[in-house]
């Protein structure tokens, strides 16, 4: 496992390419996919592709991953709430890249604070799914050590 890179959404990413287009895209989840997929492939690197609405499912998915060469995370909302995320990050040590299709600066102040962001060794937001390509160079070039 530690040759996997884990990719997780949070709550409203299967709606992608329908859901506020001007502030997300018109990138579906499964272009979202298919773009980690052939990043993956370019390093060499299994991948696990999960998407949930579901708090404690991430969480479970966070802890599944464990021993894996890290962790590509678009929390979605709840980047902005969940310290169960947070804590679920810390307890299993993992290297955490954490992704925003948006720019969070760019809108509402309450989209501005982050319980990912502290515990995460990079942050990327604004890019659209190019975002999730770099996190996924990120990880692999620097073998899974982001200093």
């Amino acid at each position: 496992m530690p040759d996997t890179v884990h990719v997780l959404n949070g709550p409203n990413l299967n709606l992608l390419g329908t859901r506020e287009p001007e502030v997300y895209g018109h990138a579906t989840i499964a272009d979202v996919e298919a773009a980690c997929r052939a990043a993956c492939a370019r390093h060499r690197l299994d991948m696990v592709f999960r998407q949930s609405n579901h708090e404690g499912e991430l969480v479970t998915f966070l802890q599944e991953a464990r021993g894996s060469r890290g962790v590509v995370l678009n929390a979605a909302a709840y980047t902005h709430t969940s310290v169960a995320i947070a804590d679920a990050i810390k307890a299993v040590g993992l290297i955490v890249v954490e992704v925003h299709l948006s720019n969070v600066f760019a809108r509402e102040a309450f989209r501005h604070h982050s319980y990912v962001s502290p515990v995460a060794r990079g942050v990327i937001c604004g890019l659209g799914i190019e975002g999730y390509r770099l996190a996924i160079d990120a990880l692999a070039t620097a073998g899974g050590r982001i200093s």
